[in-house]
């Protein structure tokens, strides 16, 4: 029903910036009209985690403790587009991070991987040591 296309990420130094997108789209109609969108990492040898997540109605958020104050997520509801925006970097954060869709509004919008439906195609993050 959804297809995800996510660009951006890259390699960055520690205490960089970078910025992830991530553009929705709906292939069939569906009957829900909220949605939680999130974003996920994953590092080699370690079970994807949820960073953060925003629901379409844009006032509400989520953070993993690991990136609040350096992570902002947001939404542009008119161009159907989510973003991550990734300041004071470090090299723990470092993974394949991934935007998701969650069908259903909720407040807070969760950050378990399990409560999400669709998913994009991963986009890495370096930040080397």
């Amino acid at each position: 029903q959804l297809r995800l296309v996510q660009s951006g990420g890259g390699s960055a130094q520690a205490g960089g910036s970078l910025r992830l997108s991530c553009t929705i789209s709906i292939i069939s109609t569906t009957r829900y009209t909220r949605f939680c969108m999130g974003w996920f990492r994953q590092a080699p040898g370690k079970e994807r985690e949820g960073v953060a997540a925003i629901n379409s109605d844009a006032d509400s958020t989520s953070y993993a403790a690991s990136v609040k104050g350096r992570f902002t997520v947001s939404l542009d509801n008119a161009k159907n587009t989510l973003y991550l925006e990734m300041n004071s970097l470090q090299p723990e954060d470092s993974a394949m991070y991934y935007c998701a869709v969650r069908l259903g509004g909720w407040r807070p919008p969760p950050l378990e991987v399990d409560e999400y439906t669709y998913w994009g195609q991963g986009t890495p993050v370096t930040v080397p040591v």
